[in-house]
């Protein structure tokens, strides 16, 4: 590419495990392939924080970051700030799962092109629960049961460091996944229903409340309600958990060559409540976007395409472990082999629990503040179960002018 054409490219690239040297890694590729001078700039790995600086640079029309890195729940917060990238992907788009390309379409401009499908997954110690006769759990009152058994023993045997259950308990947007999952796994319903009533304040959602709370000293440490992503991976990966919630990505990093629990660990829907419950994952994932505000738009939309193309997605799938969003990559025979879970718990994905993002517009990231501290309040035993739902709905209805979101 001559010199008088080449560009100065930033793109987001999250730090958060193996995220950073493999976006790195793809788009010093197609610096050298363009002729293009790329720079990296990592946000915060907290989601929440993540999410504000994007504000802050977007409503200022900042031209600090040309290609974003964004939630699944983002393209409906941000998206008069993002270009359609329609014309660019001249259809490629449609090599995508459908329904997350809907997710990032608004008004018929296709705001961001997915880049990696998550849901939320439990990892488990295959040989601790070998050891002890357990099988995978099915209900969460299986995974407490087990949980306890299995700590108790390995304590007993001298790992005082040993706990049931990690998941992510801080309060901030990974709290809503795994309350929603807990809510929705209980037949408690989602925090905002798609016809915009709200029903969160009900006995099903309480009773997920109420069991996860009792997890809290007991089968998972307190500290756990400060713990995001890769605090809950970090005692996993360290021995020193029997079960993890956490994305498909730690996979990858728990299977690596000097990993403690290397060839140790398996990968499960997660569990289910007694009952009338049901096996249930919240969506995540995230696509990359182009700011309006760039001041080489063509530029930035093709390292997007390259960046979300079928050979970069199967070279993260392999080495990173994650999801492709491209469907004919789950038929790829090395990516199976190397993620046996991709195929087996497919449904996992394709079916996933969505927040709330489509009928509370851009008040999404309110209500899901609202969620995440109310549950926080009942894990910390501020409040019961009961009186934090209360509190929920009312704040929730102020909000949306009693379930009229738009």
């Amino acid at each position: 590419m001559p010199a008088a054409d080449a560009a100065t490219i930033s793109i987001a690239c999250s730090g958060v495990g193996q995220e950073l040297e493999l976006c790195k890694g793809a788009a010093d590729a197609w610096a050298r392939k363009t002729g293009h001078t790329l720079k990296i700039v990592t946000p915060p790995n907290d989601a929440s924080e993540r999410l504000a600086l994007y504000q802050q640079l977007l409503a200022a029309r900042s031209d600090r970051i040309d290609v974003l890195q964004v939630d699944v729940i983002w393209p409906g917060l941000l998206g008069r700030h993002l270009l359609d990238l329609r014309p660019y992907a001249k259809g490629v788009e449609t090599q995508h799962f459908p329904g997350f390309v809907a997710n990032n379409t608004r008004h018929g401009q296709l705001l961001a092109m997915p880049w990696f499908a998550n849901a939320g997954l439990l990892f488990y110690r295959s040989d601790l629960l070998h050891k002890y006769g357990r099988q995978v759990p099915v209900t969460w009152e299986d995974l407490t049961a087990s949980a306890r058994a299995i700590q108790d023993g390995e304590r007993a045997a001298g790992n005082e460091r040993m706990w049931g259950y990690v998941w992510q308990g801080r309060a901030y947007e990974g709290l809503t996944c795994n309350a929603l999952e807990w809510v929705a796994s209980h037949d408690g319903g989602s925090i905002v229903e798609a016809s915009g009533k709200i029903g969160i304040d009900n006995p099903r959602a309480a009773l997920a409340l109420k069991t996860a709370s009792a997890w809290v000293g007991s089968i998972s440490p307190t500290a756990v309600l400060n713990y995001a992503e890769e605090e809950s991976r970090g005692v996993f990966q360290a021995g020193n958990a029997v079960f993890m919630r956490n994305w498909p990505y730690a996979w990858a990093l728990a299977q690596a060559e000097g990993s403690v629990i290397r060839g140790r660990v398996g990968v499960a829907v997660l569990p289910k409540g007694a009952g009338a419950g049901r096996h249930a994952a919240t969506l995540g994932g995230e696509s990359l976007a182009v700011s309006k505000y760039s001041r080489h738009p063509a530029a930035a939309a093709d390292l997007v395409l390259y960046m979300t193309s079928a050979a970069v997605q199967k070279d993260r799938a392999l080495r990173g472990s994650f999801n492709p969003t491209i469907t004919a990559l789950y038929q790829d025979g090395e990516i199976l082999q190397a993620n046996p879970f991709m195929g087996e718990l497919l449904g996992a994905f394709t079916s996933a629990v969505a927040r709330p993002t489509t009928v509370t517009g851009v008040r999404y990231n309110q209500v899901s503040h609202q969620f995440w501290n109310a549950v926080h309040d009942t894990l910390s035993g501020k409040a019961t179960p009961e009186q934090a739902l209360a509190r929920l709905e009312q704040a929730l209805q102020r909000l949306s002018r009693r379930g009229k979101w738009r």
